[in-house]
């Protein structure tokens, strides 16, 4: 009775479940067009890993057969060149073998046992193919033997060779010391004469081969420019000295010893025939070259050139000044302007051609639209914008050889020979390395500046002077007044007043109670008024002129 209870139990149970999967199933939803796409395209996909896991594992065992055959072959292959290589050891050491009987019962057991190797490595090899390869690596070692001998032959040719073309040199040298030893009818170069000597090229092996022989012919004199300036009379002519004839007791220029100033003694020439306009196109004479010597412990000299009317240089319009010993080596170039220097262009000697020491040097000025371009022994160094608009009609320039500074101080050099005409261009088209080009220089308009002052340090002694300067100079500011300014720690100030005619009424009055020059604009001021000045013609307001009413 209980099992029949149980199965009747279990038949009901599967009727319900059956009547519960056939009302489930009559509610679900058909499957739709995008489904059924999903679903291949998920089915797809799955396909397409499993080939992919396939082709992957495929490729990872030829991966590993590769490699296992290759490890093969190289165990071979060194199997191989240790064999060989035993062999040639038991070549080359043939007599130490010999007297060492051990050592050759040892070799061979060892090469035996290697031949034994391989027989059991190569199934398919034969004792003929064995035989065969040690033929092949006697032949193999006798080939680099001779390889061997070629390569020493041939080394031996060129260490022959070698010195053979390294003879003449040793001789060349030798004749150079026998010359700078006997020091007899050398080159005279403190002066402009010089005396030839004639050297003997038996010594060589080979008469008239010695370049040392023929350097006194090819060389340039001291006194005198090289061929390839070309600095004829057609083009120009000859300033100093006024004859081409260079006599052995002739002594170049030099400042005098006794110089008490920069005019006493001076060396000054007349430029002739210049016109500015004719310069900036190219014709005319534009260039000047000085041929000197500076000796190897002289501090400066310098080289002016002003137009006719310079109020004994107060006015210059360039001014050329090599100074040795000043902030490790420095070449200045500037401007004058009614006794006020302008912002001088320094250029460190280290980017020159030496110019101290040196038997003697070409120094060449080229005037053009754009200034006046500096060339040391043929190299463009540096250029000084006009600052001063060249005369467009024809007149002639000074060029002035000063014989001492400022101070007083006795320039050290010599002059030998000054050349003035036309010549063209010999600057490149590439200027952006060369110092000076395209810089930035103006006075300033309102700005005085004040020099000569006691150093001051502290802010009362700011404050102070500060206002001291204000009370002197309270006329010329006008309503608002003058602008001072005082760094610290210094001697000198900057003035601003109202206009450029209250400038120069204040440089004409004040200058005999303080030391006044108009301050130089720097280039950041520079552009700040040109951004204001074109500003204000945008938007119509018209900028305050400085010109005179």
């Amino acid at each position: 009775l209980s099992m029949q209870h149980s199965s009747t139990n279990i038949n009901n149970m599967s009727a319900s479940a059956s009547a519960d999967t056939s009302n489930t199933s009559e509610h679900l939803l058909p499957v739709t067009t995008e489904e059924s796409i999903l679903l291949n395209l998920y089915a797809q996909v799955k396909q397409f890993e499993r080939e992919a896991a396939v082709a992957k594992a495929v490729a990872a065992k030829a991966k590993l057969d590769a490699a296992n055959e290759e490890f093969q072959r190289e165990k071979d292959q060194q199997g191989l060149s240790e064999s060989a290589g035993n062999r040639d050891d038991a070549y080359d050491n043939k007599d130490a073998t010999n007297a060492n009987p051990k050592k050759k019962r040892t070799t061979r057991k060892r090469e035996r046992d290697e031949t034994m190797y391989h027989r059991s490595s190569d199934e398919g090899s034969s004792s003929e193919e064995l035989t065969d390869t040690d033929d092949e690596d006697k032949q193999t070692f006798r080939r680099n033997e001779d390889k061997i001998a070629q390569l020493r032959k041939k080394r031996d040719l060129a260490l022959q060779r070698q010195e053979d073309e390294q003879a003449p040199i040793k001789a060349e040298e030798e004749l150079r010391q026998q010359v700078l030893e006997g020091n007899q009818d050398v080159v005279d170069v403190g002066g402009p004469s010089l005396k030839k000597k004639r050297f003997n090229n038996d010594l060589l092996g080979k008469p008239e081969t010695s370049l040392i022989s023929k350097m006194n012919y090819s060389s340039t004199p001291p006194h005198d420019f090289s061929k390839s300036l070309s600095m004829s009379k057609v083009t120009g002519k000859q300033l100093f000295p006024e004859t081409n004839v260079v006599t052995p007791g002739e002594m170049a220029w030099a400042p005098p010893d006794d110089a008490a100033s920069p005019e006493d003694g001076c060396l000054e020439l007349e430029l002739t025939d210049f016109n500015g306009a004719r310069a900036a196109s190219g014709q005319g004479n534009n260039t000047v070259a000085i041929k000197f010597t500076a000796p190897a412990e002289s501090k400066r000299f310098s080289i002016n050139i002003a137009e006719p009317n310079h109020e004994n240089y107060y006015s210059v319009l360039f001014h050329f000044n090599p100074r040795q010993f000043e902030r490790g080596g420095q070449v200045v170039i500037n401007d004058k302007k009614a006794g006020m220097w302008g912002q001088g262009i320094n250029v460190p000697t280290s980017q020159m051609p030496l110019m101290f020491g040196e038997v003697s040097c070409t120094l060449v000025i080229q005037i053009n639209g754009e200034g006046f371009d500096v060339f040391m022994n043929g190299q463009h160094c540096a250029r000084l914008e006009h600052r001063t608009p060249l005369p467009d009609q024809v007149k002639s320039l000074v060029l002035q050889l000063p014989s001492t500074d400022d101070y007083s101080n006795r320039e050290n050099w010599s002059v030998h020979k000054i050349w003035w005409g036309h010549k063209a261009s010999m600057a490149n088209k590439d200027l952006g390395h060369i110092a000076g080009v395209n810089s930035h220089n103006a006075v300033h308009e309102k700005k005085l500046f004040v020099s000569g002052l006691p150093k001051i340090y502290h802010q009362p002694e700011i404050d102070l002077r500060r206002a001291e300067l204000e009370r002197a100079f309270r006329k010329y500011g006008g309503q608002q007044g003058v602008t001072v300014i005082c760094p610290a720690n210094s001697t000198f100030a900057f003035v601003e007043v109202e206009t450029e005619r209250s400038a120069d009424l204040a440089l004409r009055e004040m200058g005999t109670k303080y030391k006044l020059n108009r301050a130089r604009r720097s280039r950041h001021e520079a552009l700040m008024e040109q951004r204001t000045a074109a500003e204000a013609k945008a938007s119509g307001i018209e900028k305050e002129t400085s010109e005179w009413d």
